[in-house]
């Protein structure tokens, strides 16, 4: 089964992440107060959690997840190429893929080697834009699909 586990927002730029239970989602803003939300195509940051697990093996480090400054973090399921497009659903929330996340170069300034260990494999997760608006909570199930609802 594939479950939300952890649910993260920044407020600006480069401001620390704040960890939620709950949160709103609407299509005009992503998830509600968190920066990026209005940027289409990058709406909301999927964060696999066993892929997230493989980077800090890498790094042979304990790293939180919200390092990586992924919005959601998801347990059961590893990202590819052939997801982009797919359509997920959380709670009353419909999201799409549109594209890998790729790692900028701030995951070194947080942890040396941080950039290179997400690289493979699409281990920094996926960019989502959001399709259905309404309200997530932390073990929400998840399905994907090829098609929406």
């Amino acid at each position: 089964m594939i479950t939300l586990k952890a649910i993260a927002i920044k407020t600006t730029a480069r401001a620390a992440m704040q960890t939620r239970e709950s949160a709103e989602v609407t299509v005009e803003n992503g998830i509600v107060e968190d920066f990026r939300g209005s940027q289409k195509g990058r709406q909301i940051t999927l964060l696999s959690e066993s892929a997230w697990q493989k980077t800090c093996d890498t790094l042979d480090a304990t790293i939180h997840w919200t390092t990586r400054r992924a919005n959601l973090l998801i347990e059961g399921i590893e990202f590819s190429a052939d997801d982009v497009g797919k359509f997920i659903r959380i709670g009353e929330v419909e999201l799409k893929i549109i594209q890998e996340t790729n790692p900028c170069s701030l995951m070194d300034q947080l942890h040396q080697g941080l950039k290179s260990a997400l690289t493979p494999d699409w281990r920094g997760g996926v960019c989502c834009e959001v399709i259905r608006s309404g309200a997530i909570k932390i073990g929400d199930r998840i399905e994907i699909s090829r098609s929406n609802s």
